[in-house]
């Protein structure tokens, strides 16, 4: 087999116990920090997304539209995700998936500030 890396695997203490342990690793607590940021990036991209459809049309079932729009993506790619996630570098993954997140973002305020955005664009 090889031998595993002394920084991998190391004896449990009892300090180890708490819940803030892990955020004794640099890396995981930038990490950690990262995604935070992301998941509150997203949250309000959701709620913004929402609050244009309720001022574009006032209707109930837009908003509820949006928020099945980004929902969808989870459930239909979710496994297929986790797969390419197991077979290729997950860093490199995770900066792809978090910078087409970032481009559609920027799109969608874009579109926004412009006065482009309007349920009907699409279905034309």
């Amino acid at each position: 087999m090889g031998s595993i890396p002394p920084f991998q695997y190391r004896e449990v203490t009892a300090v180890d116990g708490s819940a803030w342990a892990p955020f004794r690793h640099r890396l995981f607590a930038a990490m950690w920090g990262a995604q935070f940021v992301s998941n509150v990036g997203g949250w309000m991209q959701t709620v913004g997304a929402q609050w244009l459809m309720l001022t574009l049309t006032g209707s109930a079932a837009y908003v509820a539209l949006v928020q099945t729009a980004a929902s969808l993506p989870i459930v239909l790619f979710a496994v297929a995700a986790g797969t390419i996630g197991d077979l290729v570098d997950r860093r490199h993954f995770l900066l792809a998936t978090q910078a087409i997140m970032l481009l559609a973002a920027v799109a969608l305020g874009v579109l926004a500030i412009a006065g482009l955005a309007s349920p009907g664009r699409c279905s034309r």
